[in-house]
């Protein structure tokens, strides 16, 4: 609370406006004042002073000192003419009296009169009137002197010993009363000091208010704790938290807010604010603009081919490299680096070498979209095989089109009217029958129809229109990468735009280098790679994971600051809790809106039940969630399908099938959610519930250890005996068990008996042998693996 009272009127005089105008400003935001005299509060102070300086302001606090100390110094000049007239007023009395006028004369004579009384009496009105004595002695301004001498007489008391105050004091005395009329003169002028230096502190004050009421310049970047707002609009926290509270939003200190309510906050109290641009190290380092038309030209097309094993991808693409194999190259190809390309007609191809499909998988699942079409080789004596089915969903997932090479043409058993039919059931409509799907036969054995299909390969390019920027700097994807013992890290490198020359820092996931030894798929050393030509280099500190995108910048110090960065999200990233979709955070997902489409892979014991808990599950779809199976199959749970679920954010089904030991692990390093189930109508409840977000299962299922059947035995009173080996874990008396043979479930049931040489067992640990038999179950055989498993509740 401020020490000085500042009364209404005294506010409007200061500010030269109408007491009416601050009475209405502070009725605005409090109570109406009852009178002008009336006492401000610091509170009301603030509001009349902030709404003021707003409507009314200066060019300069400089002129408003100069205006202000202009105004102090007038009334001390208008009195000096005052005391000088009676001097002025002599000579004017004298000319009407040479005039000869009577009235004058008499005017005249009486001024000389009293003239003459008042220089005889001179000495007594001295002494009797103390006020024409003082008005005599105040000849000197001192209007400038701003020292209130009051403030001081305090602290010269205590600093002057008592002796000399004490003499000072009896001088006083001997002084007599002409001293004492000095002091009571100086009192009067000390009191009129006061009052002037209070209004120089009331002016100091407004002076101060409007300079604290100045506005301030905040940044504010997207989001910002409440603590860091406060810092820098130069306030409290206390307050910024008050006028969120008033406004609906309850936050801490350490809260964050967005910039919406971070500029509502900062417009309020008075700051001007500004969007701070967070610029980081990759965006800076990092060139990412777009070509333009006349920046692109034309280049090849990346080729990858999939199909069963055995069906002759190898041999295809061995045919394929051969017809490009120029005479000038001893031995035919020189070196195999993953990738390569071929000349068709003048028309460059790049074809990548994939066994299998993790490579082409894990490059789908880090967005690195480096193919431009896929072949698909079918034996023409063999069919649709599960890893074909599997080959067409990694290409629809991929949204590649596909072109289909029917293989083995040669043979006589090649039927390549039923491979197109059996194409039909996975959307892939040949284009004689009305569909898009081009497909080829071939035989890579002979040649035939080879030239007809890398025809076709340009002919879907050219449609597709592939363009790039060969004049900027280089960025691509990483095919394959390996340690040598000698050389280092090596990376097999596409280039998917610009040009990398030899000698580029280049960043590719969390390794960074700089290219020391460039090497084309022929094996020649090249200085250059231009867009779609896959190249070997040398020189990266780490060993980059194949998919990863590389791009070559300017800055070797910022690009490892980066490397770090990536490096330190990816630790952040493993530190999280699982991000897979499971039936157990399905419908939180579904509520946070990242849920539209819940993909399944579904295995299951037979054809007839796949297909069949696949239209299921599909018709269960609502408004929200599309559920989507993008792959059905039969046979046990492979890592195959773990690593498709994974890439796909899927969660696995199996339905009297269990999981091989390389797909348990696999799922728990890649946290997907597998699902067993023996009846159909659980499966739909169990999903339906989750996407309700009723999905609340009390107990499940603890596998505890596994046993081999090592030999039957048949017991005319009990029924089949079996000897078995602890794998792994431990058999219990009171564990429910699983018949696996091959992996598929052949019985779910209890543990008949179970002992250890002739003696009844409660457990039995792994490495040890004991015998065993399942209740109401005696179609054991040698092989079989018996799957030992408790129910245990799930704490709430």
């Amino acid at each position: 609370m401020s020490l000085v009272k500042y009364r209404l009127r005294e506010v409007a005089s200061d500010f030269g406006v109408a007491p009416k105008e601050v009475t209405e400003i502070i009725s605005k935001f409090s109570e109406k004042p009852k009178s002008n005299a009336q006492v401000l509060t610091e509170e009301e102070l603030n509001i009349v002073f902030d709404q003021l300086t707003k409507n009314h302001p200066v060019e300069s606090l400089e002129q408003a000192f100069a205006a202000q100390m202009a105004v102090k110094q007038e009334p001390p000049k208008a009195e000096q003419p005052k005391r000088e007239a009676p001097k002025a007023e002599q000579p004017k009395a004298a000319k009407p009296q040479q005039g000869g006028n009577k009235t004058g004369n008499q005017n005249a004579n009486a001024g000389n009169q009293n003239a003459n009384n008042a220089n005889n009496n001179a000495p007594k009105a001295d002494k009797a009137k103390e006020p024409e004595r003082k008005r005599e002695r105040r000849v000197v301004d001192t209007s400038a002197v701003q020292v209130n001498v009051a403030r001081f007489d305090d602290r010269v008391d205590n600093l002057v010993s008592e002796r000399v105050q004490d003499y000072a004091r009896g001088k006083q005395r001997i002084g007599g009363g002409k001293q004492q009329q000095n002091k009571k003169r100086d009192n009067k002028f000390v009191k009129g000091n006061k009052a002037k230096n209070e209004e120089q502190e009331r002016l100091r004050r407004l002076q101060m208010e409007q300079a604290r009421k100045a506005v301030l310049t905040v940044k504010i970047p997207e989001e910002i704790t409440v603590g860091e707002l406060a810092s820098r609009m130069k306030k409290t926290a206390g307050e910024v938290i008050k006028l969120l509270m008033k406004n609906g939003v309850m936050a801490g200190i350490n809260q964050t807010i967005d910039f919406d309510t971070a500029e509502y906050v900062a417009t309020e109290m008075g700051c001007k604010v500004e969007k701070e641009v967070t610029v980081t190290i990759e965006e800076q380092i990092i060139d990412d603009h777009v070509d333009t038309a006349d920046e692109l030209e034309t280049r090849a097309p990346v080729v990858v081919v999939m199909g069963h094993v055995d069906h002759g991808k190898t041999s295809l693409l061995d045919a394929i490299r051969k017809t490009s194999v120029t005479a000038g190259e001893a031995g035919g190809i020189t070196q195999h680096i993953g990738a390569y390309t071929v000349d068709v007609n003048g028309k460059s191809i790049t074809f990548l070498d994939t066994p299998g499909h993790a490579a082409f998988t894990s490059m789908r699942a880090r967005g690195a979209m480096c193919t431009d079409i896929a072949i698909l080789v079918v034996a023409a004596d063999d069919g649709i095989m599960p890893q074909t089915i599997e080959s067409i969903n990694h290409a629809k997932a991929a949204q590649v089109p596909i072109i289909v090479a029917i293989n083995k043409m040669d043979k006589p058993t090649a039927n390549p009217d039923k491979i197109k039919e059996q194409l039909t059931k996975y959307d892939l409509i040949p284009e004689e029958w009305g569909g898009d799907t081009i497909i080829c036969p071939i035989s890579a054995k002979t040649g035939q129809g080879l030239d007809e299909l890398l025809e076709m390969v340009n002919l879907t390019a050219e449609m597709q229109e592939l363009k790039a920027n060969p004049n900027r700097r280089g960025k691509g994807t990483v095919i394959e990468a390996r340690l040598d013992k000698t050389r280092g890290p090596i990376a097999t490198l596409l280039v998917q735009n610009g040009t990398l020359k030899q000698g580029d820092i280049i960043i590719a996931g969390t390794a960074v280098g700089r290219v020391r030894v460039m090497t084309n798929d022929k094996g020649r050393t090249v200085k250059t790679a231009g867009p779609s030509q896959p190249v070997e280099i040398t020189g990266l500190a780490d060993v980059p994971t194949p998919g990863d995108e590389f791009d070559a910048v300017t800055d070797e110090r910022m690009a490892r600051e980066l490397v770090e960065q990536r490096r330190q999200a990816e630790k952040d990233a493993l530190a999280k809790l699982t991000t897979k979709v499971t039936l157990d955070n399905l419908f939180a997902k579904m509520q946070e809106g990242e849920m539209k489409q819940l993909n399944l892979v579904v295995k299951a014991d037979v054809q007839g039940s796949a297909e069949a808990v696949k239209a299921s599950l599909e018709k269960i779809s609502n408004d929200e969630v599309r559920v989507r199976v993008i792959h059905a199959g039969v046979g046990a749970i492979n890592e195959t399908d773990i690593l498709l679920a994974s890439t796909s954010g899927a969660i696995v089904v199996g339905f009297n099938v269990r999981a091989d030991a390389a797909a348990q692990a696999s799922a728990q390093r890649a946290k997907v959610d597998m699902r067993f189930y023996r009846v159909i109508y659980d499966a739909i409840d169990e999903i339906e519930a989750a996407m309700k977000g009723m999905l609340a299962p009390k107990f499940q299922e603890v596998i505890i250890g596994h046993a081999e059947v090592r030999q039957t035995y048949k017991v005319s009173a009990i029924g089949t005996i079996a000897g078995c080996m602890v794998k792994d874990g431990k058999v219990s008396r009171d564990a429910k068990v699983r018949v696996l043979r091959d992996n598929i479930v052949i019985h779910e049931g209890e543990v008949g008996s179970l002992q250890r040489f002739k003696d009844a067992a409660k457990e039995v640990t792994a490495g040890f042998e004991c015998g065993m038999s399942i209740a109401k179950f005696n179609d054991i055989k040698e092989g079989d693996i018996f799957e030992c498993f408790v129910m245990e509740e799930i704490k709430q």
